[in-house]
């Protein structure tokens, strides 16, 4: 496995100097946020598809650092029934855009998550069973026989036709996949360039173990988050992990994201990395620092130690 880091974490620096500060981090390949939820700070989009020159010296860049892009990720909620949604999938359109320009083959994304009927303008995350009423099952149907699957499948062909091969879906709660079975769903009926962005942070705070998941999902991990949680104790043992606290709230949260090695011990990522490699996963492995924690420096500097101690080579 290669690691390689999401810049979004190093968002206060240009362009070449996020470079040469992953490069002093022995990291050799970035996963870059084109839109969606993330600003994008280190690319213009419109900017690098409107002009050669502008794409060129984007990609110069990186060789003459002897670096590569992992992956383009434009993760957010395409399904968004308003305007958030129309912009996302505009974002996502034109990652795959970009995708081609570059050479890049794989994208990151989230499914996204739609109303709970035609006419709603929130989306509906539905957690709790259908069983107490009709309405509850009606909107799962329409969620994804008639929202989500006729989306992906019209984004899978337009990333057919820009030499993408992967398009890995992050199991991110408030989205319609968020674990193993949703996946394969949702694969099952687009094709198997869809599959996961294995990001066992999410996992752990759903209460699933990452690594039967990895086992779960088998082919279907396309692409792989460092990314640790820490179930908070005497919080959670009160309140259960159902929480929505801001983020930055982390004295009163039931979980919180973490440094790698903050949150599951290094014995447990050798496992985990361990079982994904013989799930026959052997690509990039991406750090995510989202430790509320601790300074951004100190959150990476934890996380690229535990990572380069525990990624199967």
């Amino acid at each position: 496995m290669i690691l390689s880091i999401c810049t979004d974490s190093l968002g206060n620096l240009a362009y070449e100097d996020m470079l040469d500060a992953v490069k002093g981090m022995g990291i050799n390949y970035v996963e870059m946020t084109v839109g969606g939820w993330s600003p994008a700070p280190h690319i213009r989009v419109d900017e690098l598809l409107g002009s050669e020159g502008k794409l060129a010296a984007f990609q110069k860049a990186l060789t003459d650092r002897g670096m590569g892009i992992a992956a383009l990720n434009c993760s957010g909620n395409p399904l968004d029934p308003g305007t958030l949604g129309e912009e996302h999938r505009v974002a996502l359109d034109k990652t795959l855009d970009l995708a081609k320009a570059l050479g890049v083959k794989k994208i990151v994304a989230m499914s996204g998550l739609p109303a709970g009927a035609p006419g709603d303008k929130v989306p509906n995350w539905i957690t709790n069973t259908i069983n107490w009423t009709p309405l509850l099952r009606e909107a799962v149907r329409y969620q994804w026989e008639d929202v989500a699957i006729p989306y992906w499948k019209k984004v899978v062909e337009k990333a057919k036709e820009c030499g993408v091969e992967k398009i890995a879906l992050e199991n991110f709660p408030n989205m319609l996949v968020v674990n193993p079975e949703t996946v394969l769903k949702l694969r099952e009926a687009v094709g198997p360039m869809i599959g996961m962005n294995l990001d066992p942070s999410h996992l752990m705070y759903l209460g699933a173990d990452p690594i039967q998941s990895a086992r779960a999902l088998g082919d279907a991990i396309h692409h792989v988050h460092g990314k640790d949680t820490r179930i908070e104790r005497g919080v959670a043992d009160r309140n259960g992990l159902l929480e929505n606290k801001g983020i930055e709230d982390i004295a009163n949260r039931s979980w919180n994201y973490v440094a790698v090695g903050c949150g599951k011990d290094l014995q447990w990522w050798k496992e985990f990395f361990s079982v994904v490699k013989m799930m026959g996963y052997n690509d990039f492995v991406s750090l995510e620092m989202e430790d509320m924690t601790m300074s951004v420096e100190a959150g990476l500097k934890t996380s690229v130690d535990a990572l380069k101690q525990t990624i199967s080579q």
